[in-house]
């Protein structure tokens, strides 16, 4: 996904206006979202679709699938947070937050309206919220958003520990999914006792190699002169927005 989504941005329509200008448009539009109602909400995610897919020219089936992850998580959360518990002689309190119901012995399980109403307006910010950063991710490349970060007085350790978490996030999705691939062609997740074998030994490579990893990465940052600070180049050539 790593090579895909850095591919997009540095081709995407929206490249040649100035970055600022576009971190400066999601972060008015994030905090708007984060206290806008859930309506607005819903529309800023709307609007910034429009923008990815139909100003950028992003694929929709990508922005789609990544968008996909946030209504995952709400997804699983969602139990948690329309369901209640009650026992039997509390019932009289909670009787007009029922909307449906249904008793176990002493204990009554039932679905909160108050609940699908804090349900709602978690979706509704966590895509609204999300389609903020999604802007930011496939408009403007991560070497920029860190110069402009120093530009605005970020300390240096904070932009470089990001440009190497950055880094380093991807290096270790690339080597699990190779890992993976290379389990599953021999059969190692055939079975559960299979399975937890070939997690244990997945997990334990992961660890070795990304340990390699970032050898090979401080070996050859040593080589070209490293002396603490990561410079990023950049040829400014943007169009006024």
């Amino acid at each position: 996904m790593r090579p895909q989504i850095d591919s997009l941005v540095y081709t995407n329509r929206l490249r040649s206006l100035p970055p600022e200008h576009k971190l400066g448009f999601a972060i008015a539009l994030f905090i708007l979202g984060y206290l806008a109602p859930p309506h607005l909400q819903l529309g800023i995610a709307l609007w910034l679709a429009l923008w990815v897919i139909g100003y950028a020219r992003i694929p929709a089936a990508i922005y789609l699938k990544l968008l996909a992850i946030p209504i995952s998580f709400w997804l699983m959360s969602l139990p948690a947070l329309v369901m209640g518990v009650s026992w039997g002689a509390h019932l009289a309190a909670i009787d007009a937050d029922v909307v449906w119901g249904i008793p176990l012995g002493q204990v009554y399980f039932y679905m909160s309206q108050r609940g699908l109403d804090q349900a709602s307006t978690v979706l509704a910010r966590a895509i609204a919220l999300t389609s903020c950063l999604y802007f930011i991710l496939f408009t403007v490349p991560f070497v920029e958003i860190v110069r402009i970060l120093r530009r605005w007085g970020c300390p240096a350790l904070v932009t470089e520990l990001l440009l190497l978490m950055y880094r380093f996030i991807f290096v270790l999705t690339e080597v699990a999914g190779e890992l993976l691939s290379a389990q599953q062609s021999r059969l190692g997740y055939c079975s559960w006792k299979a399975s937890m074998r070939s997690l244990s030994l997945l997990v334990g490579q992961l660890f070795q190699r990304s340990l390699e990893t970032y050898r090979q990465i401080s070996l050859g940052l040593t080589s070209r002169g490293f002396k603490g600070d990561l410079r990023v180049w950049h040829r400014r050539r943007h169009q006024a927005s």
